[in-house]
């Protein structure tokens, strides 16, 4: 999705402008970059998507703990000493993290990502084909 010219990563870059976020990537299932925030290089994240990808891999893998093994992953949130990581779903088989401090208004950035998603929704949706027939 990302041909190098990382053409979504201003749509990152507006989600962190809430007060003590850090980075945001855009990774697809399989953990390759389809994005990243002005503020990460292409290497560290591309070395974060993949292990993104593992980790919404695991917290897919838990579902019935939650009650149903048929239920959908929608969101991890990772805390750590610094910070915490919000991972979301972003559309099939699309990711979209987020990193932040940990004095970070937890609701809001989980609301905004969601907001974020929507908007990533609609670029990741391939248009129809020229000349295909849309009617029902």
């Amino acid at each position: 999705m990302d041909d190098g010219t990382n053409r979504l990563g201003w749509m990152l870059d507006d989600a962190l402008r809430m007060p003590e976020t850090r980075y945001a990537i855009l990774l697809s299932a399989d953990g390759l970059l389809m994005a990243h925030s002005e503020r990460i290089g292409r290497d560290e994240a591309e070395r974060q998507a993949a292990g993104m990808s593992g980790l919404q891999s695991l917290a897919r893998s838990t579902a019935e703990f939650c009650g149903d093994a048929g239920t959908t992953w929608r969101q991890t949130v990772s805390e750590f000493d610094d910070g915490y990581v919000f991972l979301v779903a972003a559309g099939p088989g699309a990711y979209l993290a987020v990193s932040a401090t940990q004095h970070v208004d937890m609701e809001t950035v989980s609301f905004r990502l969601q907001e974020l998603v929507q908007r990533l929704g609609k670029e990741l949706t391939s248009p129809p084909r020229p000349g295909a027939d849309t009617r029902a």
